[in-house]
C-alpha cells in the first residue's frame, strides 16, 4: 500500500503540497520522473512492467496520485491501476481528469484503489471497489493509504497526521522540510505503524515531495529513488517547471488566438 498526504488550499502561494511514499514488491522495477511524450505533457515516474504511474503532474497543474486499496478479495482486473492514473492526467482541469478517471473505471476492470485528483480549484478522491465513491476534498491536510480518505482505522494515516500537525506548516518550504522527515521515518520494531516499510520482498521503494504554486517557477519536485531513510531526495524541479511553463504558454496562445 502507498501513502499520500496532500495539504490542500491552505498555503495561498502553494495550494497543492504533497508527500508520498510508494510501496511495491522489490522485483517490480520503475524508472524515475521523466516528461512523457504526447499532450498534455506529464511529469511522472514510470512502472516498467505496465508503463503506468502512481503519481504525476500535467502541464495544466493537475496532480493525480494512486494508492492501492485494501480489500478482502481481489476484484479481478484486465488493466494496470498505474495506467488508470496515467490516463486520468489527460485533462485540463481536475474536473476533466475526474471524468476521464470515471470513464476508464467504466471501460476497464481495475483492482481496488484510491485515486486523488487535484488542481488549485477542486480536489477529488475516488474510492474504487465494486462501486465508485467520489469524495470532494476539503481544504486542509488530507491523507490516504489503503482505506478511505483520513480513515481513523488506518494507523499509518493517523501517525502521519499527528506528525504533520505538530507545527504550523504555512509555507511550502516548511511543509516539504517537515514532510521529508516524516516520510523518511525509519521502521521501528516497537511501533506498529511506520512511514517507511521494509519487508523481505515488499516495502517502500520511493518517495516524492511536490509543491505546486501559482507560478511555474515556484514549483518543486523532489524524488527519492528508494526508501527515503536510505536514499537522498533528488531535485526534479526544473523538469516540473518546464512542464508547467509549457502549459502556461499554451494557455496564453489560446487566449491570443
Amino acid at each position: 500500500m502507498c501513502l499520500l498526504a496532500i495539504q490542500y488550499c491552505v498555503v495561498s502561494e502553494s495550494p497543492i503540497l504533497v508527500a508520498s511514499n510508494r510501496e511495491e514488491f522489490f522485483d517490480r522495477r520503475s524508472s524515475g520522473p521523466s516528461i512523457q511524450a504526447g499532450k498534455p505533457r506529464i511529469l511522472c515516474p514510470t512502472d516498467q512492467r505496465s508503463g503506468g504511474t502512481w503519481l504525476g503532474v500535467n502541464q495544466h497543474g493537475v496532480l493525480v496520485g494512486l494508492c492501492n486499496r485494501r480489500v478482502l478479495e481481489p476484484l479481478g482486473s484486465n488493466r494496470s491501476r498505474g495506467l488508470l492514473c496515467k490516463e486520468s492526467l489527460k485533462g485540463t482541469t481536475a474536473r476533466e481528469c475526474l471524468d476521464k478517471a470515471l470513464e476508464e473505471l467504466q471501460r476497464h476492470q481495475f483492482e481496488a484503489c484510491n485515486l486523488v485528483i487535484a488542481d488549485r480549484d477542486f480536489g477529488f478522491v475516488i474510492h474504487h471497489e465494486t462501486e465508485n465513491e467520489v469524495i470532494n476534498m476539503r481544504p486542509g491536510l488530507n491523507i490516504i493509504g489503503g482505506r478511505n480518505l483520513n480513515d481513523p482505522r488506518d494507523e499509518r494515516v493517523q501517525l502521519a497526521s499527528r506528525l504533520l500537525t505538530l507545527q504550523t506548516l504555512d509555507s511550502p518550504v516548511k511543509f516539504l522540510a517537515v514532510a521529508s522527515r516524516v516520510f523518511s521515518r525509519a521502521p521501528n520494531p516497537s511501533n506498529r505503524a511506520n512511514m517507511v516499510l521494509r519487508g523481505a520482498d515488499y516495502g517502500t521503494v520511493s518517495s516524492t515531495l511536490i509543491a505546486l504554486g501559482a507560478k511555474p517557477r515556484d514549483a518543486i519536485y523532489q524524488y527519492s529513488d528508494g526508501p527515503s531513510d536510505e536514499a537522498r531526495y533528488e531535485d526534479y524541479s526544473p523538469m516540473l517547471r518546464d512542464v508547467l511553463s509549457r502549459g502556461a504558454r499554451d494557455a496564453r496562445s489560446k487566449i491570443v488566438a
